[in-house]
């Protein structure tokens, strides 16, 4: 099993809407996937799940369904069950009670599950923050929480055999997100053509280092043997750009001389490597174009945006658009798979990737 967290640390980018298709061409590919929902805003989980799901997963009652904007259903007759959340796992911990409940993720179709994320999750950030410094020191219930997220995902990957796990995280560097991806195995990161987006970069790559160093020679060698610990290897596997819709007031050459940074700055700052020359985008998976038009059709059928039909909306030239999302969604999955080593009954020779 491989775990890939997708992270920017700005905001805005596409980066859950990139984890959605991406499980789900991963499971196209042949192979099991688990999407793990760590983002305490939850949109992953709200792209997966229905209106009448979420309200019951959530327990909470629906604004839409109350609005009449969507249909009620009946509770037991979806595909989830209250109190099975991210969130549901780490209450005994944040309340005092225990360690880490067990909960089920819910099987989206057969080979793709969804550990579901929660708005609750948000209580946790300060559980997490103030146990950190307490875990150099080998403090056990420090320890087990900062290894809960770790555990969860160990405990629901096992139980579902799976053979990819995509972790979604928020835009932020906070605690959160820390004990997140000290979990995964690699970061593929999503970037826009920006400013903001690369000082993002600038700030991300340190700060890994950091909490990487920190955890393999401060918490790891004081873990317990009968507790499950990550070994925060969190490898740079590269990173998509997520191309930007353009508008007269962000020209062509504004966004093209933003993007010829990128290389630079990720070989220098995530990578601590010598920087490049500008032509050097080896670290480059994919530039994915905008789908903007394809987007709405896709969240009101609640299906990825490439396996949109006609009856869903997409109708005429929008075809030919939803089979060109496909390609480059599949050439995507291929070359991460490649990159780590997963690409089932091929070999392991890089597919055609976009790099416009």
């Amino acid at each position: 099993m491989t775990s890939i967290a997708l992270f920017n640390n700005k905001g805005g980018v596409g980066k859950t809407t990139l984890t959605y298709h991406l499980a789900h061409m991963i499971q196209r590919l042949g192979l099991s996937v688990l999407a793990v929902d760590l983002d305490p805003q939850a949109n992953l989980t709200s792209m997966c799940l229905e209106e009448t799901e979420i309200e019951e997963l959530w327990e909470k009652p629906s604004e839409l369904i109350n609005q009449g904007a969507a249909a009620a259903g009946l509770p037991g007759t979806g595909r989830v069950r209250s109190g099975q959340t991210i969130a549901d796992a780490v209450r005994p911990i944040l309340e005092g009670t225990g360690d880490i409940a067990t909960v089920e993720p819910a099987r989206l179709q057969p080979g793709l599950w969804l550990l579901p994320g929660s708005l609750d999750l948000s209580r946790f950030e300060d559980k997490l923050s103030n146990e950190w410094s307490r875990a150099y020191a080998g403090d056990i219930a420090a320890v087990r929480t900062s290894t809960s997220f770790h555990r969860i995902i160990e405990q629901a990957t096992r139980a579902v055999e799976a053979d990819i796990v995509l972790i979604d995280v928020g835009p932020n560097l906070g605690a959160i997100n820390r004990a997140a991806l000290i979990s995964a195995d690699t970061v593929l990161m999503p970037r826009a053509a920006d400013l903001f987006s690369l000082k993002g970069l600038s700030n991300l790559g340190p700060t890994l280092r950091q909490w990487r160093s920190d955890w393999q020679g401060l918490v790891l060698p004081r873990v317990p043997s009968n507790i499950s610990a990550p070994r925060a290897e969190m490898r740079p596997l590269g990173y998509v750009i997520m191309q930007p819709e353009m508008r007269l007031d962000r020209p062509v050459k504004a966004y093209e001389r933003w993007l010829q940074r990128i290389p630079w700055v990720y070989s220098s700052a995530v990578l601590d490597e010598s920087p490049p020359s500008r032509t050097d985008d080896r670290h480059r998976i994919a530039t994915l174009r905008n789908y903007r038009s394809l987007m709405p059709l896709a969240h009101d059928a609640r299906k990825p945006m490439f396996d949109l039909r006609p009856a869903d909306g997409a109708l005429g030239s929008t075809q030919q658009y939803v089979k060109t999302c496909f390609k480059e969604f599949r050439a995507l999955a291929q070359e991460v798979l490649v990159r780590i080593g997963e690409l089932p009954g091929e070999t392991h020779q890089s597919p055609t990737v976009n790099r416009r």
